[in-house]
């Protein structure tokens, strides 16, 4: 068993869904979505998983919020090592029964590679209906929104998993090798040719073969996978021995391909053929709740491949991404990030992104972000707890500064506990 740790509470939901851990322990104060938040999430989508709770300043009233909520227990620091190792092996001795009835939609690889939105879910659901056919699948969507790990994942999820998953660039295929690249040759099948040679036909064999941006196939390239997939044979060049063909093909596009065949520039019987199934993928833009998350896997890449100290993303920063249209999809916010992080010396504020977001973006508050997101970014109720949450925040900054700093005396004139005072502070991220 080998443990895995993550930084925030979104982070922590995308793992725990991904790779169906034995057991989690969960920190209730940690930042972004909090434990409480990621315990609901989990058992709204009925993982058995055991979570045990932690927390520093715990209370009878939070203990008994998790155990209803559905934790498996609650510990409160400073913990007693013997303690926390007696809980996980019960955990862990119950999880045994407990795993078998946990349902197989609850762990999925996109899930972790994309994000947790709902468009993020039907797309899910779509590959793991399309993944136990053998049909083949074109996959359309713009530059950038991560084609290839939807292919992939139809791969992994299918029944040819175990065999190979060749990828094929068709906007790097010159017409005059395209026959070669896919089929192969025979030794001296023509000038310069050496010894024989598989093609990506053969290399796939009983696994998927995956041809990127398929609109780029030159049209003699066309006639012959469309042959090819017809007749489930194909020939070496300079052979007259058919091989029958045992792949699965999938196809991605960021074209509009009846566009390309009105005007001749691809084949409409290919088209028909090779969308047997279509799926699309849905852009940033129409997906900005996956942006904290991206962001955050594609920092913790940076840091892990650059040595790059830098903790995280402020609030801000995360509302600023958000804010943004993202015509670059993923591989746009990607560079962003990592310029962002070698800019930062600790935390990713907003004045380190504002080189490459429009200034208007950068300079908007929560409340503003929320108002700003393009219809069904977001729910009513999601856009109101995050204009609550900036309300809340700027008014506690505010009787701070008031205050100079004393949390007892900015408690008293909020009329709330100090501990919930200090608490929301700890939350918030304010400096006193």
């Amino acid at each position: 068993m080998t443990p895995l740790e993550v930084r925030n509470g979104t982070q922590a939901l995308a793992r725990i869904l991904a790779d169906s851990p034995d057991v989690v322990l969960l920190d209730i104060m940690i930042p972004g979505m909090d434990g409480m938040q990621v315990l609901k999430e989990l058992r709204k989508r009925d993982l058995m998983t055991p979570v045990i709770m932690l927390a520093s300043d715990g209370t009878i009233e939070q203990a008994v919020e998790a155990l209803k909520g559905g934790a498996y227990d609650y510990i409160t620091k400073p913990f007693n090592r013997d303690r926390i190792v007696r809980t996980i092996r019960r955990a862990l001795g119950d999880h045994g029964c407990v795993k078998e009835l946990q349902p197989e939609h609850t762990s999925h690889p996109l899930h972790a590679a994309m994000g947790l939105s709902s468009c993020v879910a039907r797309l899910v659901e779509q590959v793991d209906r399309v993944a136990k056919t053998n049909l083949t699948v074109l996959i359309t969507g713009e530059s950038g929104v991560g084609k290839e790990l939807v292919a992939r994942a139809i791969h992994r999820r299918s029944k040819r998993a175990s065999a190979k998953f060749i990828a094929v660039d068709c906007g790097s295929l010159p017409d005059t090798l395209v026959g070669n690249e896919l089929y192969g040759h025979e030794d001296g099948a023509y000038t310069g040719a050496g010894r024989a040679r598989q093609g990506r036909f053969e290399a796939a064999a009983r696994g998927t073969l995956f041809f990127d941006e398929i609109g780029d196939l030159p049209l003699s390239g066309q006639v012959a996978l469309l042959r090819t997939l017809e007749e489930r044979e194909m020939c070496r060049l300079g052979s007259v021995k058919s091989v029958l063909v045992d792949v699965r093909v999938l196809a991605a596009t960021n074209q509009d391909i009846p566009a390309l065949i009105q005007d001749g520039r691809f084949r409409g019987d290919l088209y028909y053929r090779l969308a047997e199934f279509e799926l699309n993928v849905p852009p940033l833009r129409q997906r900005k709740e996956d942006v904290p998350f991206l962001a955050q896997q594609l920092l913790d890449k940076t840091i892990e491949e650059n040595g790059i100290r830098v903790k995280g993303l402020s609030d801000q920063a995360s509302f600023a991404l958000q804010a943004y249209d993202w015509p670059g999809n993923v591989r746009e916010l990607r560079n962003v990030i990592r310029r962002a992080a070698v800019l930062a010396d600790s935390i990713i504020e907003p004045r380190h992104l504002a080189a490459w977001l429009p200034q208007r973006s950068v300079n908007l508050t929560r409340v503003e972000v929320g108002a700003s997101m393009d219809e069904g970014s977001f729910s009513l109720k999601e856009v109101t707890r995050r204009a609550t949450r900036e309300l809340e925040r700027q008014i506690l900054e505010k009787i701070l500064r008031r205050t100079n700093g004393n949390k007892a005396k900015a408690a008293g004139i909020l009329q709330v506990d100090y501990k919930t005072l200090h608490n929301k502070v700890k939350q918030y991220g304010i400096k006193v």
